[in-house]
């Protein structure tokens, strides 16, 4: 820098000393302008007062200062001069040596922000006054590179991955201490050697190749490096090699970071055993339980065939009981006989229920029952329990009531079933009580705009339960006491299917007892809302014997029957009201009379020895008319899958036997009413 004290050579002579003046203004200005464009900072401060004499533009910038924030003042009266220690130690150092610098001093802006500058101070003569001269570069943004620096090298340096760079060549310049204690080499016998000739011998096979044209090509890479070690068995290393490149874009370096995944890929390898292993374990448990559904299933399929052949061996015989009760019923009976018979009728409707309980939960449990919708008066349904159980609270003096309250109207559900489910609480009802009454009560807990909740509630002044049987009550085969079976009878089925039906119509069930005091037993049911223009009227004929003898009575009805029991008791009922009425004690006969002549309708037994009903109705359907004519499946066997395979074979119609008188007219009256009558003689 200018020395801006020079002054020139003093000269008696006039042209000289105009020259010497010339020379001096011009280094004075060259200094000024050197001065005012310098890239560094520049302070100058009078060494005798400590005062500020001048600062330059950059320095101004540098700091925030104004130019008259600064001149004037001594060095440690400027904010910016953090360290005020080290500045006044700075002038003592300079009085004593005349040099001062600092290689990283904190400098404070105007605005509060930290700088790092380079700081040097030098002091001289100018004209008789001592100046100091300080030069001050802002380093803060080399420190923060230095930083940075350093702390990716210490990053690298402690990195768990071994990493090594190398030259364009593949000379090793740099490996850090992870890779060398991988390697079990010290850093001067890896330095310089090339790694392209240790990674490719590693690679080998089509690994290799790729890594080869990927180097060639400056491309990134990666992949898996085994080695065998003696004493470790396989190691194996996952390795990237990536290009490191220059500031246009030239590939100078390659960096190879490496992980030793040995430990990783044994417990792959251990977790894929295991896999394989419960995989296995599933396979041979899923086998199992395959197994043991299709054990299930055949159980299931042999309980369901215990139970239809249950059925059809005590219906069959229990249809002639019942039908020659009914037949007697109409013959000339003396009181004694009369009493006789009514016992007899119990006798068999008991079993009839019995049978009808253990079917219905069976297909309760199984998902087979489906529920029939037509419209209801829950009203009625009491009214109707009440009419059927009225003799038996007669016998035991019990006053029987229904109490009913407003009830929505257009309700529709499966009257059948709520009927089954409020008898089977009005018999329970009954049959525990003693002395007192009956009520059946109908209600509505809810009343919704496509729906209501309605509720059927049985109280008694019966016995009563104690508060620890009521969740056995709804189990089947389950009774509050098993001792009251011997007493009053029962199977311990009627609540259980009351609850099973409740559900399926979206309802639920319950009680409230007292011991020694009486029981309410209540059950709900979710019944669907429908407008509806006008109630349905009831046809004025009192009977469905009454309507099928006014209208068919000479309709020609082949009875095909095995038992010989049966067969008399359902052609007696028959000719109650139809005149011609063949019978056929097997397939083969049916066959013959089918030829012969054309049947208004024929009642088909099922089961029958040599030909079934099944195989004797596909016969009929191809003798000529044998298509048209109405065929009704008689069967034992009432459980729905049955049904669907007698409609399924052709059959039109379906009637479980035992069946009552009124059934057996109203199944022939609809039959006989879906078509035309054909009468005559086949060619």
């Amino acid at each position: 820098m200018v020395d801006p004290c020079a002054s020139g050579t003093a000269s008696s002579d006039l042209g000289a000393e105009g020259t010497g003046h010339s020379a001096l203004r011009a280094s004075e200005s060259r200094y000024r302008r050197l001065f005012e464009a310098a890239q560094d900072g520049i302070l100058l401060i009078n060494a005798e007062t400590a005062q500020i004499e001048d600062a330059n533009p950059f320095l101004i910038r540098m700091l925030g200062y104004s130019h008259a924030e600064l001149l004037g003042k001594k060095l440690w009266e400027v904010g910016a001069f953090a360290d005020v220690a080290k500045t006044t130690d700075m002038f003592e150092v300079l009085q004593s040596t005349g040099y001062v610098r600092y290689d990283d001093l904190p400098l404070k802006t105007r605005l509060g922000e930290l700088i790092s500058v380079e700081f040097v101070s030098n002091s001289y003569d100018c004209d008789g006054i001592q100046v100091i001269q300080c030069n001050i570069r802002d380093i803060t943004k080399q420190r923060a590179a230095e930083d940075q620096v350093r702390t990716l090298s210490m990053v690298v340096e402690q990195s768990p991955s071994g990493i090594v760079i190398t030259d364009r060549e593949g000379l090793i310049e740099y490996v850090n201490a992870a890779r060398l204690i991988a390697s079990r080499l010290g850093r001067d016998a890896v330095i310089g050697t090339n790694a392209w000739d240790a990674y490719l011998g590693a690679a080998g096979g089509q690994a290799g190749i790729e890594l080869r044209d990927a180097i060639a090509r400056g491309r990134p890479w990666k992949g898996e490096f085994s080695s065998q070690r003696p004493d470790e068995g396989v190691l194996t290393e996952y390795t990237i090699v990536a290009p490191i490149r220059g500031p246009l874009g030239e590939i100078d370096h390659f960096v190879t970071i490496t992980e030793d995944i040995t430990q990783r890929r044994r417990d792959a390898l251990e977790l894929d055993r295991h896999r394989h292993h419960l995989e296995n374990l599933v396979e041979v448990r899923t086998q199992e339980l395959a197994g043991a559904k299709q054990r299930a299933d055949a159980a299931n399929v042999a309980k369901s065939a215990f139970l239809a052949n249950m059925s059809h061996e005590i219906r069959t015989p229990l249809g002639g009981i019942m039908g020659m009760a009914y037949l007697l019923r109409r013959s000339q009976l003396t009181d004694q006989q009369s009493g006789w018979l009514a016992k007899l009728e119990l006798s068999g409707n008991h079993l009839l229920e019995l049978i009808n309980a253990v079917l219905d939960l069976s297909k309760i449990e199984s998902g087979k029952l489906a529920l029939d919708e037509s419209s209801v008066n829950p009203g009625t349904i009491a009214a109707n329990v009440m009419s059927m159980m009225y003799e038996r609270a007669a016998a035991k003096h019990l006053h029987l009531s229904v109490e009913a309250k407003a009830l929505p109207r257009g309700l529709f559900g499966d009257a059948a079933r709520l009927q089954q489910a409020l008898l089977n609480y009005a018999s329970n009802a009954v049959k525990f009580t003693d002395a007192g009454s009956v009520v059946l009560r109908v209600l509505c807990d809810e009343d919704r705009p496509d729906s209501a909740l309605v509720r059927f509630e049985v109280q008694d002044t019966g016995i009563g339960v104690a508060a620890e049987t009521w969740p056995r009550l709804f189990t089947a085969f389950e009774q509050a006491d098993s001792s009251t079976t011997r007493r009053h009878g029962g199977t311990g089925l009627g609540l259980a299917i009351v609850k099973q039906l409740a559900r399926m119509m979206g309802g639920e069930v319950g009680l409230i007892s007292t011991p020694g005091v009486g029981s309410t037993f209540w059950f709900t049911a979710r019944l669907r809302k429908e407008a509806r223009s006008s109630a349905a009227r009831r046809d004025p004929m009192a009977s469905a014997e009454a309507k099928l003898a006014a209208a068919f009575p000479d309709a020609r009805i082949l009875l095909v029957e095995d038992d010989a029991l049966n067969r008399e008791v359902t052609l007696e009922l028959l000719k109650v009201a139809i005149r011609q009425v063949d019978v056929a004690p097997d397939g083969k006969s049916a066959i013959a009379l089918a030829e012969r002549h054309a049947y208004d309708l024929i009642l088909m037994d099922l089961q029958m020895p040599e030909m079934d009903g099944l195989e004797t109705t596909r016969r009929i359907r191809t003798l000529p008319g044998g298509a048209e004519t109405m065929i009704v499946a008689l069967t034992a066997n009432a459980f729905s899958e049955v049904r669907a395979l007698c409609l399924a074979q052709g059959m039109d119609d379906f009637l479980a036997k035992p069946f009552q008188p009124d059934g057996l007219f109203e199944t022939v009256l609809r039959c006989l009413s879906r078509r035309p009558r054909a009468t005559g003689v086949m060619a």
